[in-house]
């Protein structure tokens, strides 16, 4: 419930409803990703508002908001920047790329080539980038939100594994309700509620929220709980590469996030099944007969959770 939340972070999402209909889970799921220090890949058809749910998260921080539109001939160094020589100067200076600032958009990241996909692998996992030998740290806080279209639509490339693995959650929008969609026709017929949005968080205020969400109490026998569903990803006899040890560490943060998020101090074993979809999925691959089955990844993550004994020691005493 909204009333539950850490009044700072409701504030946040409270600012992105002015814009977005009908998508509080997104926006909520955002911020976990964003407090836990994470990145996220939103998949979906074009045209259900990807783009101006990241807009609006940055408006609300007011941060330093770069967009990359990827495209099949766009190179590496039009991401992170290059090194151009200065005649007057007689040296190379550096001109930053889209990269350089604090929330990134990466739209329909899955059009260009797995060379440039792979320019923002560092920078997502390192908060830096290399160039020319040097390397240069991003700002913090260094948030990516990729959006990418089904794989099945023409002229995309399947993200890589270890690209996917950077993601700390992958989501998808969905269409709104036909309610919805005439509250979104109503709100833009005269004005455009993104332009008159207002910041109502600091950046150094985010930064002071993400050390908090460390401090947030993990019951061990959760960390067994959250080992044991990674596990049995492993296990699985239609998973041919189940969850790394980063996939665990990522639902160990994102859970944390979470708690913090609805004003806890601990996690709860709920936490750990609501989240789980969101941060295992797209780190596993299926066997072929899985996918001739039309079994997908989330399938089989909601069927381990299900069947998957839940800790009975409260995560807080």
């Amino acid at each position: 419930m909204l009333e539950e939340m850490q009044p700072e972070l409701r504030k946040v999402i409270c600012n992105i409803e002015k814009v977005m209909i009908g998508k509080r889970e997104v926006a909520e799921l955002s911020l976990v990703a964003l407090l836990a220090g994470g990145h996220v890949l939103l998949e979906d058809v074009p045209g259900v508002g990807k783009t101006m749910m990241v807009r609006a998260l940055a408006k609300s921080l007011n941060a330093d908001f770069k967009r990359i539109q990827f495209t099949p001939d766009l190179l590496p160094s039009d991401v992170i920047g290059v090194s151009v020589y200065n005649p007057k100067e007689m040296e190379f200076q550096f001109r930053p790329g889209p990269i350089m600032g604090n929330i990134i958009l990466a739209d329909e990241i899955n059009r260009t080539s797995p060379k440039t996909q792979s320019a923002l692998l560092e920078g997502m996992e390192e908060a830096s980038v290399t160039i020319d030998g040097k390397t240069r740290k991003l700002e913090s806080p260094f948030f990516v939100m990729a959006t990418q279209n089904p794989i099945e639509y023409e002229g995309t490339y399947p993200l890589p594994e270890a690209q996917l693995d950077r993601f700390l959650l992958k989501m998808k929008m969905g269409y709104p309700d036909p309610y919805e969609e005439v509250e979104v026709l109503t709100r833009i017929q005269k004005k455009t509620p993104i332009d008159e949005l207002l910041p109502v968080l600091t950046l150094e205020e985010m930064q002071k929220l993400q050390k908090q969400v460390r401090d947030v109490f993990v019951e061990e026998s959760l960390k067994h709980y959250i080992v044991e569903l990674a596990n049995k990803t492993r296990q699985h006899p239609k998973v041919y590469l189940g969850v790394s040890p980063r996939g665990s560490i990522a639902l160990m943060k994102a859970v944390q996030a979470y708690a913090f998020l609805y004003g806890r101090d601990y996690v709860l074993p709920d936490d750990v099944q609501y989240l789980a979809p969101f941060v295992f999925s797209h780190r596993l691959i299926l066997k072929p007969e899985a996918k001739y089955e039309a079994v997908t990844p989330e399938d089989i993550v909601e069927k381990i959770v299900s069947s998957t004994h839940v800790p009975v020691k409260k995560a807080a005493e």
